[in-house]
């Protein structure tokens, strides 16, 4: 019997770690800014332009920089994502949630789906349990600085790598295969056998689409600010809504764990088909 091959795809920023990650490292060391002020000059600068906030917020990380004299540099970028802080029990979760799935017969992949920073997330502890990490990312010039996005996920460009993911086309480059007709049968994960966990608004397109498809979505929160959180599970856009704690033994654990044993026997009944 095929083992069922499953996705859990994150969103990062407040759903893996516990704030944006810019604003850990690269906004008050390397910019030397607050970071509420950051954001208010991004939020400036999309009303002003009419542009994505996502373009935006790439294009004053730039500006920013430059104006100090310190462009970018992708290894720094990566550097800063040591300083990272998770909540509690990510950095052990990945390791747990594949063993787990290995004694269901099932195989576990796990991606990440962000509006962050693809450089950041690879300097992160967790980055070598990725599979495929879809997030923002620079381009960079002959001098090493960045000065191009290269890749810019917003909320509605998200749903694009669910179906990446779903046909088994993993290569930004490739549209031609990604918008190509696959039978359901043929795909490598059907949308019933991925599980998303995000935090909130910008979450919204994937996990609505993955729940009508018939996957299960979650909208996790920090324990205190949650009316975002209740009022997704409220208007029927998430399955689950529970606190961003991964530690073992806990409710997420237990929850995808119990999905997982799901999927493992929904795929041995079918074999009999």
């Amino acid at each position: 019997m095929k083992k069922p091959v499953v996705a859990i795809l994150y969103d990062f920023d407040k759903t893996l770690c516990t704030k944006d990650m810019q604003e850990f490292s690269f906004i008050p060391e390397y910019l030397g800014m607050d970071a509420k002020e950051f954001w208010q000059e991004v939020l400036a600068f999309t009303d002003e332009e009419d542009m994505d906030p996502i373009l935006a917020y790439l294009r004053v990380m730039i500006e920013k920089s430059e104006q100090l004299n310190k462009p970018i540099k992708r290894n720094e970028l990566v550097r800063m994502g040591e300083s990272i802080q998770f909540f509690a029990g990510v950095e052990t979760w990945f390791e747990r949630m594949n063993q787990y799935a290995d004694t269901l017969g099932v195989e576990l992949e796990h991606y990440v789906i962000s509006s962050g920073l693809t450089e950041i997330v690879e300097g992160t502890s967790i980055y070598s349990y990725f599979k495929r990490v879809y997030a923002c990312e620079f381009l960079y010039n002959e001098q090493g600085n960045a000065y191009w996005p290269k890749l810019a996920v917003n909320y509605t460009a998200k749903t694009q790598f669910l179906f990446r993911i779903n046909k088994g086309v993993l290569e930004i480059s490739n549209d031609r295969d990604v918008n190509s007709y696959l039978k359901e049968e043929e795909r490598r994960i059907p949308f019933e056998n991925m599980i998303y966990i995000g935090d909130g608004i910008t979450d919204v397109p994937c996990m609505k689409l993955v729940k009508e498809y018939g996957g299960n979505s979650i909208v996790v929160h920090n324990g205190k600010q949650n009316e975002i959180a209740k009022q997704l599970y409220q208007d029927g856009r998430v399955n689950f809504v529970m606190e961003a704690d991964y530690t073992e033994h806990g409710q997420a654990e237990e929850l995808c764990k119990s999905i997982l044993r799901l999927i493992s026997a929904r795929n041995t009944v079918e074999a009999y088909r």
